[in-house]
């Protein structure tokens, strides 16, 4: 028998595929990160918010972790540039705080179930206030 589950395999697999990112020259690495590549990496963070609450992982803690990686990804692969953002390379924690809001956005997005009720009813209301020219509420 394995020691991990075949899902286990293929997620540690994919996250081996990563490591090549942070051997790059730094030049390799500051192209800014474009909507395509931030809307992948949202998708993959709230991919991981799901998978991690189907087996069971308190949603602070699956939504944590699924941002740290989108940051770190953020902040190797791309010097911390977000097209969309500017030219001016932001912080880790920036780009964390930035990666789990995009994390739970996703998560509402593809496993409404898997996100506590009061969480999916914040981010619905900022969505439609954005949606009607209102500003969200600070966090």
């Amino acid at each position: 028998m394995p020691l991990l589950p075949r899902w286990s395999r293929r997620l540690l697999a994919a996250s081996l595929l990563m490591v090549p990112f942070t051997l790059l020259p730094v030049e390799a690495q500051t192209a800014p990160a474009t909507e395509a590549d931030m809307s992948l990496y949202t998708r993959i963070a709230a991919v991981n918010v799901c998978i991690s609450r189907g087996a069971s992982v308190e949603f602070d803690k699956a939504v944590g972790i699924a941002g740290e990686t989108i940051a770190q990804v953020i902040q190797g692969v791309h010097g911390g540039l977000i097209k969309q953002v500017g030219t001016k390379p932001l912080t880790i924690e920036e780009l964390r705080r930035g990666s789990v809001n995009s994390a739970v956005i996703g998560a509402v997005e593809i496993c409404p179930k898997q996100v506590p009720a009061d969480v999916v009813k914040k981010v619905q209301d900022a969505i439609k206030k954005q949606g009607s020219g209102a500003k969200p509420p600070a966090k």
